[in-house]
């Protein structure tokens, strides 16, 4: 029987070099794997980075690098043999027939090119219309997709869309031909929850609407959950599990599986001290931004609006809301990298004032002991993407070293030891020391960074988006090492996150920004059980 789509046995290597020698061994990627897509169906792969998810699209859509080598299989499509075709044949099935729609729109789509220009490069390929018809057609697929004022639309560039809008595009793209088969590798991983809801809402509508089948690859269970009839799981380029979402996502029988669907780590420990350890008075926090008016003039903006709250000592605090509401900025006025702000940031011990991102001071002796009230002042920060947080060029030992060398500790050995220390508290083992960043996974990376704010003992720390950037496997590794650390360590953590599952799970109260404003705070459980704000509301809607 022929489906609209079959993989029969697929394995894809790489040529890879063995390490002390000239020589090269073939690594597999995907190994030997089979499965099929029926018309109109929308069929989930699921699996960390690695897992050859996005691998098994490429040879799909016949786009491997030169390097890649397919080492046996068949890929068929309406009982094609895909593998077998000319570039010229594959090129007339690919954007007509099967499209693709990749994770970042930003590297995907051409920054000098205009958006009209690039959603009828596949209209001028596979058909015969005339510019007037494309001009046409190209609008019609903008509109289709919810794009606002597409006519002016078709005159602009990428930068100057948001991040859905040009998901949408590249949906507009992928589309416009009406292909059979819609390949989406992981397309709302990079945008937050509201706008991930209005673009899976949006795929929905298109399959309703045209009958067209989805592959869906993504790493985001809950995502898969909403969207796909049926899913495979694969691991170590393998398929591991594969059946009815329901099914597989509830009664896991692979390991691999249960651990992915295993539930966030629990926070065990609910703050019964009132004690202020930080608190916000009246905050509004700056930006200066080009004005595109004024060649080279700089216009000061308001990014977060009259913000007060308080957060006490040990408690694990969430800080929600989509891109662009202020939370990144209120973080980084919180640990004194932005201090352009006015209101009172203020960081106490035992009640009292401390320091604040302005006037906190580090102990002038540098030694590391609790006596130090300056030195446990200020806050430290744990960001988004690890690999951009560490410097290339150095070695882990001297990154890590580096705050020690600030706090005044000059000798080497000390230096040492307290790296060392650190390297084993957060999981790594002492050869780590003498690494470079690009020789660590996301993971390891990420555990490199917490392990660097730590150095400085911090009562506080701000931990901005410290495992989105992570397959769902790290991500609860991760955690489970902040909540250790912060049980050990009797730490603050201001916890800032888009996803609004994980901050349930692991924090005792939350704060929901939106458009830099306070609009909502209180203990998580009744925040997400009865939300006050509308806004509120939208989010837990299209996250739970």
């Amino acid at each position: 029987m022929n489906h609209l789509f079959d993989i029969e046995h697929l394995s894809i290597a790489f040529p890879e070099e063995i390490k002390g020698t000239r020589k090269l061994a073939m690594q597999t990627v995907v190994n030997d794997i089979s499965f099929s897509i029926e018309e109109g169906e929308i069929l989930g792969i699921v699996g960390e980075s690695g897992a050859g998810k996005s691998m098994t699209a490429l040879a799909a859509m016949g786009l491997l690098s030169s390097e890649a080598r397919v080492m046996g299989g068949s890929i068929r499509f309406e009982g094609r043999e895909i593998l077998s075709m000319s570039e010229e044949e594959q090129s007339r099935i690919r954007g007509n027939d099967i499209s693709m729609i990749f994770q970042e729109p930003m590297t995907s789509l051409n920054p000098v090119m205009k958006i009209g220009t690039q959603v009828g490069e596949t209209l001028k390929l596979h058909t015969a219309l005339g510019k007037d018809e494309i001009h046409q057609k190209v609008v019609e697929a903008l509109a289709d997709v919810g794009l606002p004022d597409p006519e002016a639309l078709y005159g602009k560039y990428p930068h100057e869309l948001s991040g859905g809008m040009r998901q949408r595009v590249m949906i507009a793209q992928a589309m416009i031909c009406e292909p059979k088969l819609l390949i989406a590798d992981e397309p709302t991983t990079a945008l937050d929850v509201l706008v991930q809801q209005q673009i899976l809402e949006l795929l929905l509508e298109l399959h309703r609407r045209r009958k067209v089948a989805i592959l869906f690859i993504s790493h985001d269970l809950h995502v898969i959950r909403k969207i796909c009839h049926n899913v495979l799981v694969m691991y170590n380029g393998q398929i591991v599990e594969r059946g009815e979402v329901r099914r597989v996502l509830e009664h896991p029988e692979h390991e691999y599986t249960k651990t992915l669907v295993a539930s966030f780590p629990e926070n065990p420990g609910k703050v019964t001290t009132q004690t202020p350890a930080l608190s916000l008075q009246h905050v509004n926090v700056y930006y200066e931004e080009k004005n595109n008016g004024f060649w080279g003039k700089k216009e000061r903006r308001r990014v977060v609006k009259d913000v007060s709250f308080s957060v006490k000592e040990g408690e694990l605090f969430g800080i929600v809301g989509e891109s662009g509401c202020g939370k990144s900025t209120l973080a980084k006025a919180i640990v004194g990298l932005n201090p352009d702000y006015d209101g009172e940031i203020a960081f106490l011990q035992n009640g009292e004032v401390k320091g604040s991102p302005q006037n906190g001071s580090h102990g002038k002796s540098g030694r590391l002991h609790a006596g130090n009230d300056a030195f446990f002042s200020r806050p430290q920060m744990v960001f988004q993407d690890p690999f951009s947080s560490l410097n290339p060029a150095h070695k882990i030992g001297w990154i890590m070293t580096e705050p020690l060398r600030v706090l005044g500790i000059r000798d080497r050995k000390e230096q040492r030891r307290l790296v060392e220390e650190m390297l084993a508290d957060v999981g790594l083992d002492l050869s780590f020391y003498d690494r470079y960043p690009r020789e660590l996974s996301g993971g390891q990376r990420q555990r490199v960074s917490i392990g660097t704010a730590l150095l400085r003992q911090p009562r506080i720390l701000v931990a901005d988006e410290p495992v989105s950037a992570l397959d769902v496997t790290i991500q609860s590794q991760i955690l489970d090492l902040l909540l250790e650390l912060h049980q050990k360590r009797k730490l603050t953590i201001v916890f800032i996150s888009h996803d609004l599952n994980l901050v349930r799970h692991i924090c005792s109260r939350v704060a929901v920004l939106y458009f830099g404003e306070l609009v909502e705070i209180g203990d998580v459980e009744e925040v997400y059980r009865h939300p006050r704000h509308e806004y509120t509301k939208k989010l837990l809607e299209a996250a739970l």
